[in-house]
């Protein structure tokens, strides 16, 4: 783990045990989460191989308020306006185009946890919006999975969001360590992995990402 100072203030990320432990707690009541970001693709590949300036922790959207519960006393910042932090007020539901939150334990600490907020929708109409059983993609809305395929689970127990799901995200603009964590995770990911994630790019990005020809055809092609 790394310190990195921004313009809000300086970031030591929390250790990796103490999120888990954290967000176990009995407070998060049976809401999902996941480590995400860099973690995540570490968590896949089963070993450390660099440096993390920030840790993330995933939640969908209708499960937000068990970010205050898991960490009951902390300060939370909204990134709302994206690009900037705001007070996120206690019991307050965020606004949709708000996905990034800040946590540190008081004013005079670091940043320590990042918080990411996805959505979900029902697949039926007979299931309520509390209890949609989809994840869908806060970059394309056409870029979906069921909720249970999108986490899996390392020792511990640490849930966490499996490799194809996050390499997705840091497809947009990779940066020198997306393509580190990208290169890592390549050798783990299964045909199955490799053929959603080369789809979803497609999809977002179009045909002709730098990492759609590293992860060979895919089988049947993809859907349009």
């Amino acid at each position: 783990m790394t310190g990195t100072d921004t313009p809000w203030g300086r970031w030591e990320p929390a250790p990796l045990s103490e999120v888990a432990d954290l967000f176990s707690a009995g407070t998060t009541r049976g809401a999902r989460w996941w480590i995400a970001g860099g973690y995540a693709i570490e968590l896949a590949v089963g070993r450390a191989f660099r440096d993390h300036g920030d840790i993330d922790v995933l939640l969908l959207r209708r499960d937000q308020l068990a970010v205050q519960r898991a960490l009951h006393g902390w300060q939370w910042w909204a990134a709302d306006p994206p690009g900037t932090l705001r007070p996120w007020a206690e019991g307050e539901p965020l606004p949709d185009h708000v996905h990034d939150i800040w946590c540190r334990p008081g004013p005079a600490e670091p940043w320590r946890i990042q918080v990411m907020l996805d959505e979900s929708e029902s697949e039926s109409e007979s299931e309520s919006e509390s209890d949609g059983t989809e994840w869908v993609s806060r970059r394309d809305s056409g870029v979906r999975r069921p909720v249970e395929s999108i986490g899996a689970q390392a020792p511990g127990p640490v849930p966490y969001l499996v490799p194809e799901v996050q390499l997705y995200y840091k497809a947009q603009d990779p940066r020198p360590k997306d393509e580190e964590d990208f290169a890592a995770a390549l050798p783990v990911l299964t045909a199955e992995a490799r053929r959603w994630l080369m789809c979803a790019l497609e999809r977002t990005y179009g045909r002709h990402h730098p990492w759609s020809r590293r992860l060979g055809a895919a089988r049947g092609g993809c859907a349009p």
